[in-house]
């Protein structure tokens, strides 16, 4: 089993940047799909980027966030720029081990971080 730990949340305001990182451990995750995804207070989970091969983005961050992953150290990474309030959330890192092509959908993955708070004054 893979253990997801992410770091560098915070809070910053409207215009600002962050950069999360996913750190993993056990079992390679070279050759899974990793994700980002959040959610804030009352509403659902939902979808924010992916990346295998290739990246996948949520129309609501493309431009704005950019999804990497840096194999050797067994970490992900999502940079988030020009931040707005509406992106506050906890935000969690997942890996789909399936080889399947990229999935924007939660039931996807299978290993999740514990999240880490993203806050975004006005």
């Amino acid at each position: 089993q893979v253990q997801l730990v992410e770091s560098g949340g915070g809070l910053v305001q409207a215009g600002g940047s962050l950069r999360l990182s996913c750190a993993a451990s056990g079992r390679a995750f070279s050759g899974h799909t990793m994700g980002w995804f959040r959610q804030a207070p009352g509403k659902e989970r939902e979808f924010v980027a992916a990346i295998r091969r290739s990246t996948v983005y949520a129309d609501s961050v493309k431009g704005r966030f950019t999804i990497s992953r840096d194999n050797a150290k067994d970490t992900a990474y999502q940079q988030m720029n020009v931040l707005k309030p509406e992106d506050t959330a906890v935000y969690y890192c997942a890996g789909d081990a399936s080889n399947l092509p990229i999935a924007a959908t939660v039931g996807r993955y299978n290993y999740w971080g514990q999240g880490t708070q993203v806050t975004v004054s006005s």
